[in-house]
């Protein structure tokens, strides 16, 4: 058994947890003035690396898989799902039982990763819509090669992200979303009723919603708005500074409205490592600036995001002028509707929760300490 003192964030009072055998047994009132703020443990639906590890480079290994789990709760991250983009077949496939293998090896892994999200193929063959997935290996939706897809990692896939645009993709959706897949929709040029038919097909998602579209639509309709509107639909968004402007945050989060909305990281692998030009397997030669832009050289597109997800909820407050327990929500208990109902400080709720420090303006979260299922993994 195991008690934990801290903040709570909404109001800035003592709370006490005290878990048992890997849950929440109870949460009450604390005097515990000094101490740090208390949180349920963070959760990231879109991860493609970080701190140098690769998911999508094509040499992806259990211990790859192993070191970035371990690296991501350094930053309060205990729930993530590996996301594997745009690729061949085969390539998907292996990546996945990669991945699968993993967990068998760690229960630590077992429990922070729920599912795989994978992010393509079948999303915009277009310029724009597409970025950074390659040309070559965009292709329709194709519920079969989803099948081979879950043989390869015994059922792994929990998570697709597509493009409605596809004729095929309202079959897909349903066939996916039968078998409690979450779609979501993203990188896409999909026009309105493109989007509600994959909605009334089962859609429930909207990945990195103002990126993974062209540079210039309609006024209106256009696919924003459409999402935006759509109350079926919970968006994510990456609250990094670079993928959306402060403006643009807030008045989308403002429109989704914070319930139906998500933080995520969408972290490549050059996120956390030091500034500098590097040449990657997707994207090619890029700029990692200290502000944490990673852009393509020579070019204003972004090619991928690189701070992680602790940063994204500090972000959020300033860009969009939220609290810290509202930004909290967006990147714990709201996503955590999407991964089996975790992020929550509840009793009976799994004991994944972290200790931080914050005060107004602060580029991140300080991490001090992680637990996940009522163990330390983590002090700093």
């Amino acid at each position: 058994m195991l008690r934990i003192r801290g903040r709570d964030p909404a109001t800035g009072q003592g709370i006490a947890i005290t878990a048992d055998g890997g849950r929440i047994a109870a949460v009450e009132r604390d005097e515990a003035p000094d101490a740090p703020f208390f949180s349920a443990g963070l959760i990231d639906l879109q991860v493609n690396g970080f701190a140098g590890l690769d998911l999508n480079d094509g040499a992806v290994t259990p211990a790859t898989v192993v070191a970035l789990a371990h690296k991501l709760l350094e930053y309060g991250v205990t729930t993530f799902l590996p996301t594997v983009i745009t690729a061949s077949e085969q390539r998907i496939a292996t990546t996945l039982g990669v991945i699968a293998r993993a967990r068998e090896s760690e229960p630590l892994l077992a429990h922070m990763i729920p599912f795989a999200h994978v992010e393509g193929p079948f999303v915009s063959p277009q310029d724009g819509p597409r970025g950074a997935h390659p040309a070559a290996h965009v292709r329709p939706p194709d519920v079969s090669e989803f099948n081979r897809w879950q043989e390869a990692c015994d059922g792994l896939v929990g998570m697709v992200t597509l493009s409605p645009h596809w004729p095929e993709a309202p079959d897909f959706i349903r066939a996916v979303s039968s078998q409690g897949v979450h779609v979501a929709i993203g990188h896409t040029q999909a026009d309105h009723d493109q989007i509600l038919r994959a909605a009334d097909a089962g859609a429930v998602l909207s990945t990195h919603l103002g990126n993974g579209a062209a540079a210039v639509l309609p006024r209106h309709p256009n696919l924003i708005w459409s999402q935006l509107a759509d109350d079926r639909l919970t968006a994510s968004f990456i609250a990094d500074g670079h993928h959306l402007p402060a403006e643009t945050l807030k008045v989308m989060l403002r429109a989704k409205g914070l319930e139906r909305s998500i933080l995520i990281s969408d972290t490549a692998a050059l996120g956390g490592l030091s500034p500098g030009t590097y040449d990657q397997p997707v994207g090619g030669r890029v700029i990692l600036t200290a502000d944490g832009r990673l852009g393509i050289e020579g070019t204003p597109y972004l090619a991928g995001a690189a701070r992680p997800l602790c940063d994204g909820v500090a972000a959020a407050i300033s860009m969009a002028a939220l609290s810290l327990a509202d930004a909290l929500g967006l990147a714990t208990s709201n996503p955590g509707r999407f991964a089996q109902g975790r992020g929550r400080l509840a009793v009976g709720a799994d004991a994944d929760f972290i200790l931080f420090d914050w005060q107004d303006g602060a580029r991140s979260l300080a991490i001090r300490e992680v637990y996940v299922r009522g163990e330390k993994v983590y002090e700093k």
